[in-house]
């Protein structure tokens, strides 16, 4: 399949592409997808017939949601507000799916932990730095104990923080508490 596709369907080759078949194929589709991304759709549209047999399948289903002034919005505010997962980037989808899915999508970098570790350091101001150095991956930190053991001002902290956290080398737990990321 890798190197020449396949045709999985229930009609016969040449079968006119009516309408009335979407929902057969979509079926098929639904059915061999790990999960089903609804963007657009009216109220009584194919991607709402797929995404019930999706979740009738048991396989994830994420939506985008949509202006809710728009007819074709409709559909993926409805899933939203029957439990789809809300979807705003390709990340929103790839960090729900299963590991061995994600390893494959999202192969490991070839530099060492070491080497990263060397990388990110690098690329930090000075008062990002300071802060990196007082975190550890396996204690989260108060922003106020790092306000005090820093020398910085709260807000140097804090803007200093959102920039280690967009850089992906911060994660912030509930209550203001920051550890350093596994790089």
């Amino acid at each position: 399949m890798e190197k020449r596709g396949a045709i999985i369907s229930e009609f016969a080759m040449g079968t006119f592409p009516g309408p009335q078949n979407f929902p057969i194929r979509n079926r098929i589709i639904s059915g061999m997808a790990v999960g089903v991304v609804v963007v657009e759709g009216a109220q009584y549209s194919g991607s709402l017939i797929t995404a019930r047999l999706a979740m009738e399948f048991g396989r994830e289903v994420y939506a985008v949601p949509g202006n809710a002034t728009q007819l074709t919005s409709f559909g993926p505010n409805q899933l939203i507000k029957q439990g789809a997962k809300l979807v705003t980037s390709w990340e929103d989808v790839i960090e729900e799916l299963p590991t061995p899915i994600r390893a494959e999508l999202l192969p490991v970098e070839s530099a060492n932990s070491e080497q990263r570790t060397m990388l990110v350091e690098q690329g930090l101001e000075p008062n990002e730095r300071i802060l990196y150095d007082l975190l550890t991956p396996d204690e989260a930190r108060l922003v106020d104990d790092l306000v005090e053991n820093s020398g910085l001002t709260s807000s140097e902290v804090l803007a200093s923080l959102f920039d280690l956290e967009l850089k992906g080398v911060v994660r912030q737990l509930p209550g203001k508490q920051f550890l350093k990321a596994m790089l």
